[in-house]
């Protein structure tokens, strides 16, 4: 399975790297107009669990999500952003990356943003019974794997 991770400048994924590494606990969320599924993953371990999905919009699903972080306590979320297979930007990478701004900016806590092209996919052909939530799994693994 290919590493996904967004790519950013030298200087950028120096300062990720620090802020990950800072984090032990993370909550990763595959964001969908309907559906946003959601999964929790620690660092020291690398592993991730699939945990369910949200199905709310606007401020209903922020207030779910604010269940989830008061329960599971993350020092950072990740959230997939979609691209086209070529790499390209489309309407759905820029309302993922506009809900992870917002998620920084309500909960104060570090985003870090992960290409998750195929993650869906990926996860109903494992046969996935929660497909949101399984592709949200797949999306912290891959950046857990990620971390120095």
């Amino acid at each position: 399975m290919p590493n996904h991770a967004v790519a950013l400048s030298d200087k950028a994924d120096t300062a990720i790297a620090v802020v990950a590494n800072s984090c032990q606990t993370f909550l990763a969320l595959d964001f969908g107009v309907k559906r946003t599924g959601f999964a929790v993953g620690n660092r020291l371990l690398r592993t991730a669990q699939p945990q369910g999905t949200i199905s709310a919009q606007g401020d209903a699903r922020f207030a779910k999500i604010a269940e989830q972080l008061a329960s599971w306590q993350p020092d950072a979320l990740v959230v997939g952003v979609p691209f086209h297979p070529d790499g390209a930007a489309h309407e759905n990478t820029l309302r993922a990356r506009r809900f992870a701004r917002q998620l920084h900016g309500r909960f104060n806590l570090p985003v870090f943003e992960v290409d998750e092209r195929y993650t869906t996919t990926e996860a109903l052909s494992a046969g996935a019974r929660d497909a949101d939530a399984a592709a949200a799994c797949i999306i912290l693994e891959q950046f857990l794997r990620s971390l120095p």
